[in-house]
């Protein structure tokens, strides 16, 4: 999927990062867990994926679909009884693709201490029309310091997923199919 930065010619109004930021909360069960008794990976990246697409779907005004995740760090164990805050916000936007950054955090039910960063994920969603085709996108206006960093970063994590596409597509290339 290509997608090229947006350039002076975009004809769509572009949103402020703080008009699709979203927090989704959830509160870890048994049902949740691994054989460890901590709540399973998956069941975390299926809210990290659910925050994204939210936080895409609101910014591109429509549907969007996961097209990639980059970096899921998972920092700290999260268990039963935790309150789960997952929080998402676009960080960078291409012609027809977003980058969301999402922000982990667990409140420990029996500690009386702030929520702590559990993990963090990049996910890339591209916006699609009724078909299903590529459509374009509003592009983000970074709002602070912090905003400005989060784009330039997105700006490199996009340079690199492309660079490993086209040597990974240049390897197949030269080698015998299996």
């Amino acid at each position: 999927m290509t997608d090229q930065a947006h350039g002076a010619e975009s004809d769509i109004p572009g949103k402020p990062t703080s008009a699709s930021r979203t927090t989704l909360s959830h509160i870890m069960t048994h049902n949740d867990t691994n054989l460890l008794g901590t709540v399973h990976g998956g069941v975390i990246m299926k809210l990290v994926d659910d925050a994204a697409g939210a936080v895409a779907g609101r910014h591109s005004g429509g549907p969007a679909v996961t097209a990639s995740m980059d970096e899921m760090a998972f920092l700290e164990p999260v268990r039963v009884g935790d309150l789960v805050h997952v929080k998402a916000q676009v960080n960078w936007t291409g012609r027809t693709s977003m980058e969301v950054g999402v922000r982990v955090l667990a409140e420990r039910w029996n500690e009386s201490t702030p929520a702590q960063q559990v993990g963090s994920a990049y996910l890339v969603f591209a916006a699609v029309d009724s078909d299903g085709k590529p459509r374009g996108v509003p592009p983000v206006q970074p709002e602070s310091d912090r905003d400005r960093r989060r784009y330039q970063e997105a700006q490199i994590r996009r340079q690199h997923r492309l660079a490993r596409r086209r040597a990974i597509k240049e390897l197949r290339a030269k080698s015998e199919p299996i």
